[in-house]
C-alpha cells in the first residue's frame, strides 16, 4: 500500500487501483471539531484538484481537495452520522472515499511521508 500527500494536506492510500482519500492529522487539528460532513455521490468522477468532499468544523467550512482522478467508488457514510471521527482517526476511520484511480502517474507529483513531514516543518 502506497500513501501520499498532498500540499493542502489530503492524503491518498492506494492498494491497486483504488485509493482511499481523507485529510490529515494536520488538516484536523488546524480545523477543530468537525461537525459536518458533506461526500460526494458514488459513481462521481472527481479530477485532481477538484472539490472531493466538503468539511465543517466550529471554525470553519473548508474543501476537501482530491489529490488525483478518478471515479467515485465508495464513500465513508459512517461520517453523516459521526462527522468527530475525522478528528478522532483521520487516517484510519476517518476516511471520506474511495476512487477508483484514472490517471496513476499522477501520484508522482505528491509527496510520500518523509517529504511530507518535511514538508510541515515549512509551515
Amino acid at each position: 500500500m502506497t500513501i501520499r500527500y498532498s500540499k493542502d494536506h489530503e492524503y491518498i492510500s492506494v492498494d491497486g487501483d483504488v485509493g482511499t482519500i481523507g485529510i490529515t492529522d494536520y488538516a484536523q487539528n488546524a480545523l477543530g471539531d468537525v461537525v459536518f460532513v458533506e461526500l460526494p455521490s458514488v459513481g462521481k468522477a472527481i479530477t485532481k484538484g477538484g472539490e472531493a468532499a466538503v468539511v465543517e468544523s466550529v471554525k470553519a467550512a473548508s474543501e476537501v481537495f482530491s489529490p488525483a482522478s478518478g471515479t467515485v467508488v465508495e464513500v465513508n457514510s459512517d461520517l453523516e452520522a459521526t462527522p468527530s471521527t475525522v478528528n478522532e482517526d483521520p487516517a484510519g476511520k476517518g476516511w471520506f472515499i474511495k476512487i477508483k484511480l484514472s490517471n496513476p502517474s499522477e501520484l508522482d507529483e505528491l509527496m510520500d511521508d518523509a517529504a511530507y513531514q518535511d514538508f510541515l516543518k515549512t509551515l
